[in-house]
């Protein structure tokens, strides 16, 4: 039986920092450069449970068999996204969209048993339209019913914890409404999001939603939203009673926020020392997935130098690097 991690790291009784599911940014070079600045559980960026479906569904089906069919499974590009290193990045929660529970209980099967994460996630608090019209994320967050099957089907189809992502408020439903609704349900975290669905990414977040959480869900709570600091930090921690924070947005570029938060001190680091930072991360970027790796990154070299003396110069020149070299010959 796997260990249920989020009660372990409640028990140091110390505020449990997690880098929070980010579309697009959350690859494992990223995850192990957040870990290494202290992130204590990593999210994996947003996997499609119906893309799993389908895909293994056609695997199934195909008269192929034994290591041939294995191999053909990890060359999904679903599953390829959700790789992970076991050393480097624990403890490792991979994140499920979508609002079939069958889906559901299929892409949590074939998780388990192929993937191997410390844990499972699902997505009720994304606020985007195309994931909103498919009845995901915050869609699914306003189908009770629906969402209590697919939590339901989860269950059924691991023995890994399983937590949930939901916002302060997603169409007419609140938090305190969503809770009661899955009460009967064994999870073992909960992350909310302190604005609601209208708000977006934008706006002030409500903590005392998610401080009134407690009174309808007795394990992890986690605050997120809107944490770009560490006096941030502190304020969202003392005003939601949280039991730790999930960091997204705040933390590109800025790794090193979380052993801020971890230390109680600011550190405040000169270009040079954040352009370590950046070519290590390139160079790990660069490892995993070679040039494919240094043209995603771009969009991280960017931010770690917003703000820098100089910044728009060196963005126009990252923005076009092709590799590890270029990477060092700009920030080198």
């Amino acid at each position: 039986m796997p260990v249920n991690f989020w009660e372990k790291l409640k028990k140091r009784r110390r505020p449990i920092l997690a880098l929070a599911p980010l579309a697009g940014f959350a690859d494992s070079a990223f995850r192990q450069i957040c870990k290494k600045y202290g992130a204590d559980v990593l999210y994996s960026e947003m996997a499609s449970a119906a893309a799993l479906f389908y895909t293994l569904g056609r695997l199934n089906n195909n008269k192929t068999k034994g290591k041939e069919a294995e191999n053909k499974i990890f060359k999904n590009s679903t599953l390829k996204l959700l790789k992970f290193n076991r050393q480097h990045e624990k403890y490792y929660v991979v994140q499920l969209f979508g609002s079939n529970p069958e889906h559901f209980a299929l892409a949590a099967r074939i998780i388990s048993e192929k993937i191997k994460p410390d844990g499972i996630d699902i997505n009720f608090g994304c606020p985007i339209p195309k994931i909103v019209k498919q009845s995901a994320g915050c869609g699914l967050m306003k189908d009770l019913k629906r969402s209590h099957a697919v939590i339901e089907a989860v269950l059924a189809n691991t023995s890994l914890p399983v937590s949930i992502k939901i916002r302060a408020k997603a169409g007419d439903i609140n938090v305190g409404d969503f809770l009661k609704n899955i009460s009967d349900l064994p999870l073992a975290a909960v992350m909310i999001h302190g604005r609601t669905q209208a708000q977006g990414f934008a706006g002030e977040p409500d903590w005392s939603i998610v401080k009134a959480a407690r009174a309808y869900f007795k394990g992890v709570i986690l605050a997120n939203g809107g944490i770009n600091d560490l006096a941030g930090a502190k304020k969202v921690l003392k005003a939601s009673g949280a039991d730790g924070l999930g960091l997204a947005r705040g933390v590109l570029g800025r790794p090193w926020l979380f052993k801020e938060i971890k230390t109680g001190k600011q550190i405040d680091l000169k270009p040079k020392d954040i352009f370590k930072i950046a070519v290590s991360h390139a160079a790990l970027a660069a490892k995993l997935k070679g040039r494919r790796g240094i043209i995603e990154l771009r969009k991280h070299l960017v931010w770690y130098v917003a703000g820098l003396p100089g910044a728009a110069k060196i963005r126009e020149r990252l923005v076009k690097v092709e590799n590890l070299k270029d990477v060092k010959k700009i920030l080198g």
